[in-house]
């Protein structure tokens, strides 16, 4: 039996190094840290649009306060304002895609493609490998099969 087709954690080509490993994984990382700050590029976007219309609410209890004055400050300075020159959150999202995180991305991808003929995470299938116990529950090198789950 051949353990690289038999061996679902065998994913590291014949010809890859350790050090290509270790690099290939390290962009891995460096882009999965980053799609983590993406998350929260996103959560201030959300967050920021759900201030602007809470906003809203603020300026109309303002008038209801007898405060008319500073209602209108607020409406007309934040309700509406940049977040940063020229942009709202939407904008420094778009422009955070496309040029950071796409250009990680292709790097991320041509470092794959180029130590570890594009194959994902063999760092980490090589450390699942010594750290799991084998033949223990919770410790399958790989799900079922689906044929297994439907019978």
């Amino acid at each position: 039996m051949d353990d690289a087709t038999s061996d679902p954690l065998a994913r590291r080509p014949p010809d890859a190094s350790d050090a290509a490993v270790a690099a290939a994984g390290l962009l891995s990382e460096t882009l999965e840290v980053v799609e983590e700050l993406r998350g929260h590029l996103y959560a201030l976007h959300r967050l920021t649009g759900k201030a602007d219309f809470k906003l809203d609410e603020a300026v109309q209890k303002l008038r209801e306060a007898g405060a008319d004055d500073l209602a209108d400050e607020v409406a007309d300075e934040l309700i509406g304002r940049n977040v940063l020159a020229g942009r709202w959150t939407f904008q420094v999202v778009e422009e955070y895609d496309d040029g950071y995180y796409a250009t990680l991305r292709a790097f991320e991808r041509r470092g794959r493609e180029r130590l570890v003929a594009g194959r994902r995470h063999v760092a980490e299938a090589e450390l699942k490998a010594q750290r799991r116990t084998p033949g223990r529950a919770g410790h399958a090198a790989a799900p079922p099969q689906v044929e297994d789950q439907q019978r």
